[in-house]
């Protein structure tokens, strides 16, 4: 008998913010925002295109998969093995907007970039938001 094979897991983070999608989609998309609160990098909002994230220990190679601007972010986000998907959603709100990630594709043998990504992405946020209380 096979054992059965284990589950693709996925690290989601949804934090209602008290800014409009207009506001926290710059945040998402432009490169100067980008390094304030992620990583230094070359992004562009255009499906197909490839750009890295640096940091001090290494960088994350990714591609642009999906953009609708204001509601939806996809790009491929490989590192050390790992290859995932982040989506980016955003939901207006009566009070500002509803973002959403999710990073999609974390194999079992994966365990230590799947509770690495648990801890980070929240602490992303937290300075997300202070880049966005402190820039029109």
């Amino acid at each position: 008998m096979t054992e059965p094979v284990p589950a693709i897991r996925t690290v989601i983070v949804e934090r209602e913010i008290a800014y409009p999608p207009e506001k926290i989609w710059r945040a998402l998309t432009q490169p100067h925002l980008i390094a304030e609160w992620l990583m230094q990098s070359d992004f562009k909002p255009s499906v197909g295109h490839s750009f890295r994230f640096s940091a001090d220990w290494g960088g994350v190679d990714c591609q642009v998969k999906a953009v609708e601007p204001h509601k939806t972010l996809s790009y491929s986000w490989d590192a050390f093995g790992l290859e995932s998907i982040v989506t980016w959603t955003l939901t207006p709100t009566e009070t500002g907007t509803r973002l959403r990630m999710e990073q999609a594709g974390f194999r079992p043998d994966q365990e230590e970039a799947f509770q690495g990504a648990s801890y980070a992405w929240p602490a992303y946020f937290t300075a997300m938001e202070k880049v966005l209380a402190r820039t029109e």
